[in-house]
């Protein structure tokens, strides 16, 4: 429709609408002014079609969309929807509170639960692996993904959010979370973060699509070596010492485990992010933008 109305609204306000360059809040707040003035010419036109565009006239700004949720719905009963959002190539931006357990339900055992913590369905501790869902998310290899903790770096985080909101697809932030459910005073909730991070239980971690185009390795290991033992993050909360307590064997049996399961990740990660980089064109689906660039110059969209 804009390409339709061209000769009236201008070729270079049409030039403009479409091809902005919408990544900043720059480009953004660039695009509303053209925006704000198509209304103002769309008025004086006064015919059928400027009228139908000036119903709409406000899409042709960037949406900020962002999915919330927590680990329950992420890593277990929506984990096929949330695949398929990131597959999709969509300029969608995704947000994992994780606490680990369904907090919302009374603190069932998720498959996000760490190994040997005490959860509902999981009185015994429980036995398999936390999934590593940003792991699975970066094996796409055009979504952004990142793994953060407030209390570990928050300077991290900020730029993790300012990166995953500037990128033109798909991406997913999953948040540590530290939850009343864990045991602990949730004063010293941030302080908790760090150990995590600090333990190598939490590593930070950006993986970045567009690193890529300048032969760059796009996944970044973000937080040092482990410094201090898993036991001395974990023990500071009660889902974990309360198995101490009524099955010191398996607490003991599932702690070794545990410190196995964050050696074994840390080593992936460690390599992970040594690897080189390379200039091969990344494989993935087109950006929603492009898909509606597209689209108008062909005349199919407004």
């Amino acid at each position: 429709m804009i390409a339709r109305l061209g000769t009236d609204i201008g070729d270079t306000l049409t030039g403009g609408l479409l091809q902005a360059d919408q990544s900043s809040e720059t480009g953004i707040e660039e695009q509303r002014r053209r925006v704000a003035e198509l209304k103002h010419r769309l008025v004086s036109i006064g015919s059928a079609d400027a009228a139908a565009l000036l119903v709409v006239a406000d899409a042709l700004v960037r949406r900020s969309v962002w999915l919330v949720g927590g680990d329950g719905w992420a890593y277990d009963i929506g984990a096929g929807g949330l695949d398929h959002v990131l597959e999709s190539g969509r300029n969608v931006n995704v947000l994992v509170l994780d606490t680990e357990v369904y907090s919302n339900t009374g603190g069932q055992a998720s498959k996000a639960t760490p190994r040997g913590a005490v959860a509902k369905f999981a009185t015994g501790g429980k036995h398999a692996a936390k999934k590593d869902l940003a792991m699975e998310a970066v094996n796409y290899g055009s979504v952004y993904v990142a793994r953060v903790a407030m209390g570990g770096n928050d300077m991290h985080t900020v730029r993790t959010f300012l990166e995953a909101e500037s990128y033109d697809g798909p991406s997913i932030i999953i948040a540590y979370s530290h939850c009343i459910a864990h045991g602990y005073d949730m004063a010293f909730g941030l302080a908790q973060q760090k150990a995590a991070v600090q333990s190598g239980y939490w590593p930070l971690m950006r993986y970045d699509p567009r690193l890529q185009r300048d032969g760059s390795n796009p996944f970044q290991l973000d937080s040092a070596p482990p410094s201090i033992p898993f036991r001395q993050y974990a023990y500071q909360e009660a889902r974990y010492t309360m198995l101490v307590r009524s099955d010191p064997e398996a607490a003991r049996a599932l702690l070794g485990m545990a410190q196995q399961d964050v050696d074994d990740r840390w080593r992936v990660y460690a390599n992970r992010a040594a690897m080189p980089g390379h200039v091969a064109p990344v494989e993935k689906a087109p950006a929603e933008s492009e898909v509606i660039a597209l689209a108008a110059a062909k005349g199919r969209v407004p």
